[in-house]
């Protein structure tokens, strides 16, 4: 196919979209690229706004730079899944193998009798916890997007120090006693029978850490960011880089005002005592876009292989059941399933995202897919945190300008 992949009034309806966004103080900044058969469209255009204290000052100046580290929170997910099964290629990980093995602190497992029921009564697990399980966020714990009250075993969590709200790293203590904290706590729902989110992610960040036999940062830095030169995304900021780290914005539910969430020198400036597999990366643009571009290209980046091509299309493929899609999906509607570490789109319910889309948002601000069907790939950072589970308009509206500006 050949010819430019956008019409030029598409861009340029993207750059006003989003500089409208800002100006309208939804975010304070933000940085977008979009790709089609690996042509990258970014440059000065695919930024906006300021990334700095600034953003709390009306007419002030400290713009968004393309190469700005954000907190990329729950689209570390996808990252952590792509570590687990390069473990399972090497055979020492195999996805129907109980994590018994290697995580003896979840053996045995206890169950709910009822859930949202007291700690005090439970019940036998029926079968161990699969590393299956854990990469298709059926390990039977996690958060409940249809539960309408307090989940207590996700409180009971919290009250031990195991990170289960907004991302902040430097509050869970480091993965062994993460873990054996964890294995004092029941399951809410049997293995494999109901989609959960998060929790799976940082358990098996754990398990890689074990199966490797080196730290989990250590992986993902060793063989992953360094084959795809992604040499601003780990946990972490170093001291010469943190003044390319955004600040990061929350919202005051009580006043609707903002209010910084995270600056430079917070939670990111050090290296956590747990690298969360969940929530805890930070990167940039061109760095996830390296990633996305792996996954796209059947596992390789530049010529070098990171995961086999059969390995990403089991990823990138929906794994749940049909009840559990009415009943616990990423997505009420069950428009989206969930792959291996990925939400997959089953169903078109707009003009973005084909059928057949995968990837995964980050609360604190971030959105990407991959859309095989368009050969695309959409990533928007942004430093303002997201108010509800629900795509934020600045993230609809981006991808609505995407695929809208697609010339063929």
């Amino acid at each position: 196919m050949s010819g430019a992949p956008w019409t030029t009034a598409g861009m340029s309806r993207l750059d006003d979209v989003m500089a409208g966004h800002v100006a309208a103080g939804d975010v304070p900044g933000l940085a977008w690229l979009v790709s089609r058969r690996g042509e990258v469209r970014t440059g000065v255009a695919g930024t906006m706004g300021v990334a700095g204290p600034d953003a709390l000052v009306p007419g002030s100046s400290d713009p968004v730079a393309l190469d700005a580290i954000f907190r990329i929170s729950s689209t570390t997910k996808p990252i952590t899944a792509v570590a687990a099964l390069m473990l399972v290629e090497e055979c020492k990980l195999r996805l129907d193998e109980p994590v018994d093995r290697l995580l003896p602190e979840l053996a045995e497992r206890r169950v709910l009798a009822t859930p949202g029921g007291s700690l005090d009564d439970t019940v036998a697990a029926r079968r161990p916890i699969t590393v299956h399980d854990l990469l298709t966020f059926r390990m039977g714990l996690g958060g409940d997007f249809t539960f309408s009250s307090p989940q207590p075993v996700m409180a009971a969590m919290g009250e031990l120090g195991l990170g289960t709200g907004a991302p902040a790293p430097a509050g869970p203590p480091e993965p062994d006693e993460w873990a054996r904290r964890l294995g004092t706590l029941p399951l809410e729902y049997q293995p494999g029978e109901r989609w959960m989110y998060h929790t799976g992610a940082d358990v098996l960040g754990v398990l890689v850490a074990r199966a490797a036999d080196q730290p989990f940062e250590t992986f993902l830095a060793e063989r992953i960011f360094a084959p795809l030169g992604m040499t601003d995304t780990g946990f972490s900021v170093p001291a010469d880089r943190l003044d390319r780290l955004s600040w990061c914005y929350g919202i005051d539910f009580g006043t609707g005002a903002r209010q910084v969430y995270d600056p430079p020198d917070g939670q990111w400036s050090r290296p956590p005592a747990f690298p969360g597999g969940g929530a805890g990366l930070v990167s940039t643009l061109g760095d996830l876009h390296a990633f996305a571009e792996m996954l796209s290209r059947g596992g390789t980046h530049r010529g070098q292989r990171v995961l086999s091509r059969p390995a990403v299309e089991a990823m990138v493929t929906n794994q749940l059941t049909p009840e559990q899609l009415a009943t616990s999906s990423p997505d009420p509607s069950g428009a989206v399933g969930w792959g291996l570490g990925v939400g997959v789109q089953l169903r078109r319910t707009g003009v973005a995202r084909s059928v057949g889309s995968y990837g995964w948002d980050g609360g604190l601000g971030i959105t990407w897919t991959n859309d095989p069907a368009e050969d695309l790939t959409a990533i928007l950072l942004t430093n303002q945190a997201w108010t509800s589970p629900a795509l934020p308009p600045v993230s609809q509206d981006f991808l609505t300008c995407t695929y809208a500006a697609i010339d063929d």
